[in-house]
C-alpha cells in the first residue's frame, strides 16, 4: 500500500469516527431525534453525500455508536471485575459499574439497549465488543458453574429493567442500591453486604 493510499485510509477512519463522535455528543445533549444526517453534515463540516459515504443513514450511525458503546462498556465492566476478582464481590462491582454506565451515557444506552437496531444478540453475527461485554458478566460467576451463562443473562436482563423503569419514572430511583443488593443476594445466590 502506498503512503498516499495509507494516508487516504487513515482521513477516512478519522472522519467515520469524528461522525460517531458527533453523533453521540448530539444525541446526549438533545437526544436522537435531534441526530439528523443533515445536522451531523453541519456539525463535522462535510457534505451529506460525504456523510453518506460512510454510513447509510441515521440507522446505520446509531448501530455503530452503539458498537462503540459496547466496546466502551466491556472495558468499563472488566476494570469493575478486576479490581474485585472475587465471584461475588465481582458481580456486585459489574453490577454496579453497569448501573453507573447507562446513568451517566444515557443517549448511548438507548442506541445500544432500546432503540431499533440491526444489532444482533445470542447470534452468530453478534459484533465481539457485545460479547465482550456479555463475558464480563459470564466471568463473574464460577467457571464450574454450568448455567453461568443464563445466571449473566438474567442478571443481565434485571439491570436493564432497573435502568429503563428508573429512567422512565416507573420506580423510584433513589431506592437503585437496595435493588441491586436484593439482585446480587437473591437472583445471583451471592451473601449480601455487610450494612
Amino acid at each position: 500500500m502506498s503512503a498516499r493510499t495509507e494516508r487516504r485510509e487513515r482521513e477516512r477512519a478519522r472522519r467515520h469516527q469524528l461522525i460517531i463522535t458527533a453523533a453521540r455528543e448530539l444525541a446526549e445533549t438533545e437526544g436522537w431525534e435531534a441526530v439528523t444526517t443533515r445536522r451531523l453534515a453541519e456539525r463535522v463540516e462535510y457534505s451529506q453525500p460525504v456523510l453518506y459515504s460512510h454510513f447509510d443513514g441515521k440507522d446505520a450511525i446509531m448501530r455503530a455508536v452503539a458498537v462503540e458503546g459496547f466496546d466502551e462498556l466491556a472495558a468499563y465492566l472488566r476494570r469493575s471485575r478486576l479490581a474485585s476478582p472475587e465471584s461475588p464481590q465481582s458481580l456486585r462491582a459489574v453490577c454496579r459499574a453497569y448501573l453507573a454506565f447507562a446513568a451517566e451515557h444515557p443517549a448511548l444506552y438507548q442506541a445500544m439497549f432500546v432503540l431499533p437496531t440491526d444489532v444482533k444478540f445470542a447470534h452468530a453475527e453478534t459484533p465481539p465488543p457485545l460479547r465482550a461485554a456479555f463475558a464480563e458478566f459470564v466471568d463473574c460467576f464460577p467457571s464450574d458453574e454450568q448455567r453461568r451463562e443464563l445466571f449473566a443473562e438474567v442478571t443481565w436482563s434485571a439491570l436493564h429493567g432497573m435502568v429503563v423503569l428508573a429512567d422512565s419514572g416507573r420506580i423510584p430511583p433513589d431506592a437503585q442500591e437496595e435493588r441491586l443488593d436484593f439482585l446480587v443476594t437473591r437472583i445471583a445466590g451471592t451473601p449480601p453486604t455487610a450494612p
